[in-house]
């Protein structure tokens, strides 16, 4: 009995070497289209042993102005240099399960703002010193009375007001000024045409003058939507729809990423005409799909595609959600 158990774990650890292996020795999977054509970094984000560095991610990524890259995961935050390396970690309970992130270049430096849903509050913390400065509790000014509290996006307006969708709860949209006063809300869950299924994912749009919110309708039936409000909480439009799950949204110039949870992210113009496609998953088992271990990734193939992201050169930074934690740098083919 001892000796088949030996002989099991050897297996199994072969299988995890030959699986590290196998994506340390993977080829760049080249996906896309025309000027959204982008080639796969293998082995991205994975530690020295070959493991990915992250554990559970249900979260988001961003990048700061001197190009790290910043991704959130059921433990905390994680930098990352551009060639893939963990350079830095906020840890503790005040920085896990971020949701959804924001960064945003101020007078007294850089910030990133979070979505925790699982705690039921927005936060603010400076990039440098860790340290957070602001935190949004549900606002009981609002007068409203809710069973639960459950944030998943959060974006901040040029003057420095911030938004936090209650995406998994009353799919209210709430507005504070910089200071994290309350100062109004909108929207109800429903799958009218002004209503939110899930508002999921939220940024601010500034493809457009003046800025506009980009709202990610994650579950409105028959199929998941884009659409712009403007920032005092009026609809503007729908601006497209059958996305699948879109998840989060992230602006460069005229383009704008979107991740469907299905496993793909759609890029789409000024005009919200699909210009891409990224690491569609053909496996509608696995799309969606939390619990695929790190032996059983794809290069260049997504699964339960959750954050996006653009650096300054136009490449993409993508979070799966997966119970091991997978981030994937994509460079745009010039």
């Amino acid at each position: 009995m001892k000796f088949g158990i030996i002989c099991a774990a050897i297996a199994f650890a072969v299988s995890i070497e030959s699986s590290v292996l196998a994506q340390e020795k993977a080829k760049p999977v080249r996906m896309g289209c025309g000027i959204m054509t982008f080639d796969t970094v293998p082995g991205w984000g994975l530690r020295p042993d070959g493991k990915s560095a992250l554990g559970p991610t249900h979260g988001a990524v961003v990048v700061d102005k001197s190009g790290n890259i910043y991704t959130s995961a059921d433990a905390g935050v994680f930098v990352f240099s551009p060639e893939g390396k963990v350079i830095h970690s906020y840890l503790g309970k005040e920085y896990s399960k971020i949701h959804d992130m924001e960064i945003r270049d101020e007078a007294d430096g850089e910030f990133v703002y979070g979505a925790r849903n699982a705690n039921a509050e927005g936060i603010k913390f400076n990039i440098r010193s860790g340290e957070i400065v602001l935190k949004l509790p549900f606002p009981k000014e609002s007068g409203l009375n809710l069973d639960k509290f459950n944030p998943t996006a959060i974006t901040v307006a040029p003057n420095g007001d911030i938004f936090l969708s209650d995406g998994y709860a009353s799919n209210h949209i709430f507005k504070f000024d910089k200071t994290g006063k309350y100062l109004m809300h909108f929207g109800t869950k429903g799958n009218d045409l002004k209503q939110f299924n899930t508002a999921h994912g939220m940024t601010l749009d500034t493809r457009y003058e003046p800025p506009r919110l980009l709202i990610c309708d994650r579950n409105h039936q028959p199929k998941g939507r884009l659409l712009h409000y403007d920032l005092n909480g009026e609809y503007i439009d729908e601006i497209v729809t059958g996305l699948g799950m879109p998840t989060s949204a992230a602006v460069q110039g005229d383009y704008v990423s979107v991740p469907d949870l299905h496993g793909r992210v759609v890029i789409l113009d000024k005009s919200n005409t699909i210009m891409a496609v990224l690491g569609h998953n053909p496996d509608r088992a696995k799309g969606a799909g939390f619990n695929i271990p790190q032996e059983q990734w794809v290069e260049g193939v997504f699964s339960g595609t959750h954050g996006s992201y653009w650096d300054k050169d136009g490449n993409l930074y993508v979070q799966d959600w997966n119970v091991s934690g997978r981030i994937m740098k994509l460079v745009r083919v010039k």
